[in-house]
């Protein structure tokens, strides 16, 4: 089930994990926690990191000068 969400729930909680060096259960927690304390604002900040992320990949794979004619 773990697998599933980390595929398929934007990876934002395990990227922030790896690059704080922090357990990822930990930030998933507080994200939600803190969900439920503040009516949901922390899930604003998730998907606008979801999309920040999609977007850096995106421009990566158009970067890829094997794409380049």
């Amino acid at each position: 089930m773990q697998d599933f969400l980390e595929n398929y729930a934007f990876g934002v909680c395990t990227r922030l994990g790896e690059k704080l060096r922090i357990p990822t259960s930990g930030i998933r927690l507080f994200f939600i926690y803190t969900s439920f304390l503040t009516f949901g604002s922390p899930l604003i900040v998730y998907l606008v990191l979801a999309f920040v992320m999609n977007f850096r990949k995106m421009l990566r794979r158009r970067d890829n000068p094997i794409w380049y004619y």
